[in-house]
């Protein structure tokens, strides 16, 4: 069976179920089994991998890179990069699936190595709308927002408020990709290369 950095991702796995063992079989040719979600209906999916309505994870995007990262990761930081990406957004099914990625956990790992960082509460005013803006400015009464525009709304606030004023607000925060993440994409560009393309 292959568990080489079974550790990383699949240590909740219990590698005694005969439906883990298929999955595993189906991987035992990769350099390590991509991540397997504990609510996949694991029997499903290998039916579906058999008569061809599910796919495997390409081999290619099971191959760590030096930085101890997979092509997975990659694809998140460019995501991050496009500046749309915040803690509400949610990891797409394809970081699991076609990239054999926990996308939660991947999103802790990239930043704990430095690659990216989660913006805060007053640099991720620009997620909110006006009117949750002028909200906040109302709550603190400050004055003369009511005919501004969301720009010069989020300019005010910055000025007026603290970081630990605005942070109990508002839940939602951006990341931003920091410049060795920057560096990674472009050591590293065929993940991006291969990727379906569409506008974030």
């Amino acid at each position: 069976m292959n568990t080489t950095n079974i550790d990383k991702q699949n240590s909740h796995l219990d590698l005694s179920d005969p439906e883990v063992k298929a999955v595993f079989k189906l991987y035992q040719d990769y350099a390590e089994v991509p991540y397997i979600s504990p609510e996949r209906d694991l029997e499903k999916w290998v039916t579906g991998v058999s008569i061809g309505s599910e796919k495997l994870v390409p081999k290619r995007n099971m191959i760590r890179y030096d930085e101890g990262l997979l092509p997975g990761h990659l694809i998140l930081l460019w995501r991050i990069n496009f500046g749309t990406f915040t803690n509400t957004s949610g990891c797409p099914k394809y970081f699991e699936y076609d990239y054999g990625i926990n996308g939660a956990q991947a999103l802790d790992e990239i930043q704990e190595k430095g690659y990216a960082n989660e913006l805060s509460a007053s640099d991720s005013l620009p997620y909110l709308n006006a009117a949750q803006l002028k909200a906040i400015l109302k709550q603190y009464e400050i004055v003369g927002y009511s005919k501004l525009k969301k720009p010069e709304l989020m300019e005010l606030a910055k000025k007026q408020l603290t970081e630990e004023q605005l942070a109990p607000h508002f839940k939602i925060r951006g990341y931003k990709i920091t410049p060795s993440g920057e560096e990674l994409l472009l050591t590293y560009p065929e993940p991006v290369e291969h990727h379906p393309k569409k506008k974030y």
